[in-house]
This record gives structure tokens, C-alpha cells and sequence, in this order.
């Protein structure tokens, strides 16, 4: 059976270092050779192939290909996000998008969603959300648009205000 080898190095002023391996417990020591050893990864990351993908990175990677179908659900020609933060225990997911439509005219809309760590919920909930609201006429209301500094127009749509609007 074949085994995954995993070697960690660190980089610092003086160059690269490579860490010893993690010495194995006497469980995975008795388990033999034959056998694959368990690989504990830090929580909100998985193992693709022999590739470490971090969980706010998959959540980036998943929106800013998400662009198409956000254009195809406002009716525009395009649409590039221009920013994407994953969401975590003390910030919102947001998500800057400009939308280029046929007659030359474009939006550029930031939206917010909930504080929520990644992986903890449906990963495409924004992504869906978002195109949601683009399919519903881009609607604003008061009630779910928020003061935002980073935002072009100074606002954000906050879609899981949107959501809870029923």
C-alpha cells in the first residue's frame, strides 16, 4: 500500500529549515508498515491529493469561479469579483462584485454575510445567496443595506438581513 510522506520546512531571515518528522504514537508505531498513517490536519483544511487547501481559500477560490453564473443570474454580459473574504468567527464573508452589462452600464456591489467559520455550514450558501438577490432584481431596502467604508458607494448588502426579510 503505498504511504503518504509528508515533510514540513519553515522559512526565516538565515534561509529554509526542514522540521524532523512527527514522531508516531505507539498505535500508529504497532499498526505496521503496510498500513497509511492518520494525518491530523488543522481544523477548516483538507488534503487534496498531496496538496494542503486551506478552507478560506477553497471558499475564495469557489466564489471568484461562481462569476459566471452571478452574471448569468443578473442578466449581464460579466461579472468579476473583485473581492472575496472568507468568513470567520469575528468577521463577515464579503464579497465585491461588478456586474458589466450589455449597454455598457456596471455595477460594482459589495454584499456581507453571516459571521460563521468556514466549513461549519453549506460552503456555497453566498455564492447562492447572493445570486439569489441578483435574481430577485437586485432590491434594496434600508433594512438589509449597511453602512460599509470598504464598499464603492459606501454601502453593502447584507444578505443575511435580506434573508431573514420573510
Amino acid at each position: 500500500m503505498a504511504r503518504l510522506i509528508v515533510t514540513m520546512e519553515t522559512m526565516h531571515a538565515a534561509g529554509r529549515r526542514n522540521l524532523p518528522p512527527v514522531p508516531r504514537n505507539a498505535a500508529e508505531a504497532a499498526s505496521g508498515p503496510d498500513l497509511e498513517p492518520a494525518i491530523e490536519l488543522p481544523a477548516g483544511t483538507t488534503l487534496h491529493g498531496t496538496v494542503l487547501v486551506d478552507a478560506g481559500q477553497e471558499f475564495v477560490t469557489r466564489l471568484r469561479a461562481a462569476a459566471p453564473a452571478l452574471a448569468a443570474a443578473a442578466g449581464a454580459r460579466s461579472a468579476v469579483v473583485r473581492e472575496v473574504v472568507p468568513p470567520a468567527r469575528h468577521r463577515r464573508a464579503r464579497c465585491r462584485l461588478v456586474l458589466r452589462f450589455a449597454d455598457g452600464a456596471e455595477i460594482d456591489r459589495t454584499f456581507v454575510g453571516e459571521r460563521r467559520r468556514p466549513g461549519t455550514t453549506d460552503p456555497n450558501a453566498l455564492d447562492a445567496e447572493v445570486a439569489d438577490w441578483l435574481r430577485a432584481g437586485c432590491p434594496h431596502d434600508p433594512a438589509w443595506l449597511v453602512a460599509d467604508a470598504d464598499a464603492p458607494d459606501g454601502l453593502a448588502v447584507d444578505i443575511t438581513a435580506w434573508l431573514a426579510r420573510d
